[in-house]
């Protein structure tokens, strides 16, 4: 309801108060009833026209309260919040980072952004270096004077000669294959990292309502371990360390 709606219907209630209030030109009774406030007794006419406006206009204002309530959004109480574990789940897999968010856990986000950004550069600086390594072995092995792009990476003032022309192949072949590797290894790192930040955020929404109370802890504690097998009261008594589980 707006605030012109409530305002006109306040303003309505008021002038009906005031004519309920006048004995002698509005009020009126009904089936010869009287209307008397709880706890109190109507002992004339003019008490019984009041109680009865002002019974009403409880009534109306209690009405405008149950409509203002009508539509409004309650705040979430955070200390008593729990996380969906499914939503979490859903929600790593469609966005990663998004469970993390989800669960409150913000300050996983810098490992796990950071993590994809450091595979992403690892995948593309050996995706670089593989196609550099891949040239120069084609460029070596069809002997041809125009293609010589693997003199980039020769050392100032060597070249290569018959001589030491298979060792280069072999240099540039396996430099090529490392490459190679590490670039799929960078792939399968980052795979790795997502399907990590979707198990965290699902376990951590399922462990929110884990009990880490005081009931549940692990004490270790000196004692006196008793050995009836001794007569001797010094021997059947030794000092060690008991270990107590509580949950």
């Amino acid at each position: 309801m707006s605030i012109a709606s409530h305002n006109i219907l306040r303003f309505c209630l008021t002038i009906s108060i005031l004519m309920a209030s006048q004995p002698v030109l509005f009020a009126q009774k009904k089936n010869g009833e009287k209307v008397t406030m709880p706890g109190h007794t109507a002992k004339t006419e003019e008490d019984t026209i009041k109680a009865s406006a002002i019974l009403s206009s409880k009534d109306s204002l209690k009405w405008i309260n149950a409509t203002d309530t009508i539509g409004k959004k309650h705040p979430r109480d955070w200390a008593t919040w729990k996380p969906s574990a499914k939503r979490a789940l859903w929600l790593a897999i469609v966005l990663p980072g998004a469970g993390q968010i989800y669960n409150r856990k913000y300050w996983k986000l810098p490992i796990i952004y950071g993590g994809f950004v450091g595979c992403a550069y690892a995948m593309r600086w050996n995706n670089m270096m593989y196609h550099d390594y891949a040239q120069a072995y084609l460029d070596i092995m069809d002997s041809d004077p125009q293609t010589q792009s693997y003199n980039q990476f020769l050392h100032l003032g060597n070249s290569i000669t018959p001589e030491n022309e298979e060792r280069y192949k072999t240099i540039f072949k396996s430099r090529k294959d490392r490459y190679r590797r590490w670039r799929d290894l960078s792939f399968f790192a980052m795979v790795g990292v997502y399907a990590l930040s979707v198990i965290d955020a699902y376990v951590d929404a399922s462990l929110s309502e884990f009990d880490i109370s005081q009931n549940l802890s692990l004490r270790v504690e000196p004692t006196v371990i008793h050995n009836d097998s001794y007569r001797n009261p010094l021997l059947s008594s030794s000092v060690g360390l008991q270990c107590s589980l509580n949950f």
